[in-house]
Parts: structure tokens; C-alpha cells; sequence
């Protein structure tokens, strides 16, 4: 299969690890340390996409901890709300560009208007491996 036909929906991770906005930071901290993983989407009690929670947005409770001796408080205050999707459709060669020109880490999967996955940088790396073969 060329490049330009391979499907982020092909090479996205289905299995969500989400959290919910009143989420308290540390047990996020905790479970993106757990699962290796570098950020997880924010979805509200409808399953609703609210905001992304990423390593670098966790940065901020090392500060937080330093100045108040303790780190907490829920992820809404730390998230990023502006989140910028792609479509499951989109093809994994513009999404490599997408990743080039935005410098970011992953990109919540969105399918009929309902979040249905996650991709990254590894996952275009493994699409790399598979297409080469």
C-alpha cells in the first residue's frame, strides 16, 4: 500500500486511556507515567472532546508542588482546551505534515463527529515500518 493511501484510522489506537475534567492532576500524573503514555484526552460526561492533557501541561503541577508543597487540584485547570482534531480518514502521509508543521505530540481521532481514537509520532513511525516492507 503507497504512503499517501495508508489511513490514519489504519494505524490510530482505539484503546483510549481519557480523563474526565474533575479528574484530580496527580491521578492523571500517575496513570500517564503508568501507561507510558505522553497525554490523554479530556471528554465530558457525554464522551464529549473537552481538552487534551499532556506531559508538558503537567509540567506546570512540578511548579505548583514547589511553590505550595502540594501539587493538585483537577485537570481542567491544566489542560488545553483549544484542541486541534483529524479527521480518521485523512491520509498518514498529510498527517505527517500536520505533525511537522505544528510541532505537536499526538492528535485526538475524530470519526462522524465523535472521538474514536488517538494517533502519534510512534504510530506514523510504525506505518513507516509496515508500508516499507
Amino acid at each position: 500500500m503507497p504512503l499517501k493511501s495508508a489511513k490514519v484510522r489504519d494505524y490510530m489506537s482505539g484503546k483510549l486511556i481519557a480523563f474526565t475534567p474533575d479528574t484530580d492532576i496527580m491521578d492523571a500524573v500517575k496513570i500517564l507515567v503508568e501507561n507510558r503514555i505522553t497525554g490523554a484526552p479530556v471528554v465530558d460526561n457525554h464522551g464529549e472532546l473537552v481538552g487534551m492533557l499532556s506531559e508538558f501541561d503537567c509540567l506546570k503541577v512540578v511548579l505548583e508542588a514547589g511553590y505550595n508543597d502540594h501539587p493538585g487540584g483537577p485537570v481542567s485547570e491544566l489542560m488545553t482546551r483549544d484542541v486541534q482534531t483529524i479527521d480518521a480518514n485523512t491520509s498518514v502521509f498529510d498527517l505527517t505534515q500536520m505533525f511537522l508543521a505544528s510541532g505537536f505530540r499526538r492528535y485526538p481521532v475524530i470519526d462522524n463527529n465523535e472521538l474514536v481514537g488517538q494517533i502519534s509520532r510512534k504510530d506514523l513511525l510504525r506505518a513507516l515500518l509496515d508500508l516499507a516492507r
